[in-house]
Order: C-alpha cells, then sequence, then structure tokens
C-alpha cells in the first residue's frame, strides 16, 4: 500500500507555468500566446477537473496526450487565456496540440487591426488552486507574473517598452564603447 501512487494532487509551489508572448511577425494584427505546464501532474490534475481523466487518477504519462487533444482543453484555454487591444476582444484559435508536456499549446489571437498593445489576461489553474502563479515574457526582454489577484498585464508589442527608454541603443553604444576601447589598448600594446 505505501509503495502504490497517490493519487494527483496539484502542486502549485513546484515549476511554474509560463506564457510567452509574441506578435506574429507576418501579422500586425495576431498575438501568440503559448502556454506550457510547471509539471506533468498538473495536466492530470487539470484532466480530472476537465472530466476526460477518472477521478482519483494518478499521473500516468499519457495524460498530457489525453488533455492535450481534447476540445475540452481547447476550450478551457480560450476561457483562462485572453487577449484584447485598445479595449477591443481579439478572437483567439488554438493552433493544434502537439506534445503539451513538453511543447506547450499555443493561442492565437486575431485583433480587428495591427496591434501594437496588448491586455493579456492569464488565469491558468487558478480555478483548481488559487496559488498557483504563471511566470510571463513578452518581446523585448518584458516580464511578468500572473497570479489570482494579478490577472491581466499589458504588453508592448513594438518598439522599447514603457521604462526601457532605449534600453537597446543603449547596450549597443556600451559595445561600441567596449569594443573602441580594446582597439585603443591593443593599439598602445603593439
Amino acid at each position: 500500500m505505501l509503495l502504490a501512487p497517490a493519487p494527483a494532487a496539484a502542486h502549485p509551489f513546484g515549476d511554474p507555468q509560463t506564457v510567452a508572448i509574441s506578435r506574429d511577425p507576418g501579422r500586425p494584427d495576431v498575438v501568440d500566446v503559448r502556454w506550457r505546464v510547471g509539471g506533468p501532474d498538473d495536466l492530470t490534475v487539470l484532466g480530472i477537473a476537465l472530466g476526460l481523466l477518472p477521478e482519483g487518477s494518478a499521473a500516468r504519462y499519457t495524460d498530457a496526450g489525453v488533455v492535450g487533444g481534447s476540445a475540452r482543453f481547447s476550450s478551457y484555454l480560450l476561457e483562462r487565456i485572453t487577449v484584447s487591444g485598445s479595449s477591443t476582444p481579439c478572437a483567439g484559435a488554438v493552433k493544434p496540440v502537439a506534445a503539451l508536456a513538453l511543447k506547450g499549446a499555443t493561442v492565437s489571437f486575431t485583433c480587428p487591426g495591427p496591434i501594437t498593445t496588448a491586455t493579456v489576461s492569464v488565469r491558468m489553474l487558478t480555478d483548481l488552486n488559487p496559488a498557483y502563479r504563471t511566470l510571463a515574457t513578452g518581446p523585448g526582454g518584458q516580464r511578468n507574473v500572473y497570479d489570482e489577484e494579478h490577472v491581466a498585464h499589458s504588453w508592448t508589442l513594438d518598439g522599447d517598452p514603457p521604462g526601457r527608454g532605449g534600453t537597446v541603443a543603449l547596450l549597443a553604444l556600451l559595445l561600441a564603447a567596449v569594443g573602441a576601447g580594446f582597439l585603443v589598448v591593443r593599439r598602445v600594446r603593439a
């Protein structure tokens, strides 16, 4: 009995789930959000909650395939992740899911027109346990943490994000100065 696997339980204090926000390079009206689960047993818990796996299931490596191939999971993603631009909701569509536990799932949001700033809301798994957190990354090194109390964040999709004011230009200038200094030192030694 001690060696039997315990039923799956949410572990919001393990590896965090993540999202990556990006704009489709070929379509300025499309924002992609890629979600990756923190731990495979979280997919088991989600599968049970969605009615895809039997109650009290122990985590199995096949759970990701059952969850990822389900229309219920796609609906859950579209309910728990949303994007809007200028207060106008963008229509989401889940891309085909392959290797959910390894690669995650991507939702493409098509907005009414070109978008430079998007408000992305993420509430993944917080309905299962409010302690879940989602680490998010976006264009230009932007970062955010989503949790039950902080579900929405605005992302700059073009240029430098607010508060970074020319960070890339400053970095390029610093690298040029270091390169020039290296050449001067090299000539002086020669």
